[in-house]
């Protein structure tokens, strides 16, 4: 998920934060899907799991210039 990001960072080369808003809640959104699927099966990401991947998408965001992103911003749908 987050080299698809990547990729669509690249490609999109979002000009500001609500583009690229729309890019890392596109990919939350995908973590979500992750984790309801855990939940089918049994089992589920736990905070922990869940803020490391905040903090990877705070990573992800300042690699690309985005260095005053907000990472509650950038994850705003996330669930749990």
């Amino acid at each position: 998920m987050l080299l698809a990001l990547c990729a669509r960072i690249e490609a999109d080369r979002p000009a500001d934060l609500p583009a690229l808003h729309a890019l890392t809640r596109a990919a939350t959104e995908e973590f979500n899907d992750l984790e309801t699927a855990f939940d089918e099966a049994g089992g589920m990401i736990e905070t922990v799991g869940r803020e490391a991947m905040a903090e990877e998408f705070r990573f992800v965001a300042e690699a690309y210039g985005f260095t005053d992103a907000d990472v509650e911003e950038l994850i705003a749908p996330r669930e749990g």
